[in-house]
């Protein structure tokens, strides 16, 4: 074999794993991903905005809204107009949302950034810089994308 295929198996497998937790996510929390990840920021923040949420994942308002739809039809999550600006609206988690986060799966994404977090400054910059390569030779590197681990869900911003 030679680097080059090794280098599309280790993309492969980064792949299929993002993939499985995926599967093992919805299959135990009935969540997306990036579903679960709005529900964990939204109980991170204790109250929140949908523009705040779109900032912090780094996608537009409309996608997070349309996540927060859904959370909220499952009962994750619930929406309140602000008394102090009644054209904002805040939004909560629900004991349901909360429950759901206490009994998910070891999410992906923080087995990810525990481990990152663990290597040397370099080790980082390095793996850094490869995936930011990786990105561009698949002409993805302009490409709309939140810090979650998912393969799907998430829309890219209109041009």
């Amino acid at each position: 074999m030679d680097r080059t295929d090794d280098s599309l198996i280790a993309l492969r497998r980064i792949l299929r794993a993002t993939e499985l937790f995926g599967k093992e996510l919805a299959s135990a929390a009935g969540l997306s991903p990036v579903q679960f990840r709005v529900l964990q920021l939204v109980a991170e923040k204790g109250l929140t905005t949908p523009k705040g949420l779109s900032v912090q994942m780094g996608v537009t308002q409309g996608t997070v809204t349309a996540l927060l739809d859904k959370l909220q039809r499952q009962g994750m999550v619930s929406r309140e107009r602000s008394e102090v600006d009644r054209r904002q609206m805040n939004i909560a988690v629900t004991e349901k949302g909360r429950e759901t986060l206490a009994n998910a799966p070891d999410p992906l994404q923080q087995r990810y950034v525990r481990k990152f977090e663990a290597l040397e400054d370099w080790e980082q910059a390095q793996l850094i810089a490869s995936l930011e390569r990786v990105a561009a030779m698949l002409d993805a590197d302009e490409m709309d994308a939140s810090p979650v681990l998912d393969v799907g869900e998430l829309k890219g911003r209109p041009a």
